[in-house]
């Protein structure tokens, strides 16, 4: 099983960091990171880089797609060389699946238009305006389209991805390798839960808040 995971500049490292280490541990798998071109690419907050070890165009069909998401989402969107990968590759994918608002480059390579599907509690406005139905939920399956919620919600969407490819038996055998176990000090993991000057604050520094206002 090839699992590609396309990155660039500006993505956000959990996206593709956090599904990578549940599906590389799936027997037989191969997960790779790959790019507009390979070499080292940034993630959004510019302390981090990682290797994307080939092109896009080195890995046109894998079986498994996982796009993350981060800031630099938008540039791909306006990008037509990652939508025309990503079109293509779910051609014959077996699994096309995002994480954040790695959902809105599926929806504008044209994946969504119609479906459920969830993101970035920030991005669910945008995520509609470019034709997906979102929903609250943390991990959205319909069809062979697979997308998770904000950032650590990759975590649940590879597990969750994982039982239906190779079994509830290996994707809990997974979990507790990885000993995903959340207990988080705050229940403030999502806006109907956090205090709501907390959300308020975040939606003001969101990129996303000029088009949720209209």
């Amino acid at each position: 099983m090839n699992v590609a995971i396309p990155i660039y500049d500006r993505f956000t490292a959990l996206d593709a960091v956090g599904p990578y280490e549940v599906l590389s541990r799936v027997p037989g798998a191969t997960v790779t990171f790959v790019a507009t071109e390979a070499g080292p690419v940034r993630t959004d907050n510019g302390m981090l880089t990682l290797e994307a070890e080939r092109s896009l165009a080195e890995l046109p069909e894998p079986d498994v797609i996982v796009v993350p998401g981060g800031p630099g989402e938008v540039t791909q969107r306006a990008g037509e060389q990652m939508l025309a990968w990503v079109r293509a590759a779910d051609r014959t994918s077996t699994w096309t699946t995002s994480v954040c608002t790695g959902s809105l480059i599926l929806a504008a390579a044209g994946l969504l238009e119609g479906r459920p599907a969830t993101g970035h509690w920030l991005a669910m406005d945008e995520l509609r305006r470019l034709g997906a139905e979102p929903t609250g939920q943390r991990v959205v399956f319909d069809g062979k389209i697979v997308t998770g919620a904000g950032v650590s919600a990759g975590i649940d969407m590879a597990l969750a991805l994982v039982g239906r490819i190779a079994g509830p038996e290996v994707a809990q055998a997974i979990q507790l390798g990885i000993e995903y176990d959340p207990q988080p000090p705050f229940d403030a993991g999502a806006p109907e839960k956090a205090p709501a000057a907390i959300v308020e604050m975040l939606r003001s520094r969101s990129r996303f808040a000029e088009a949720s206002a209209v």
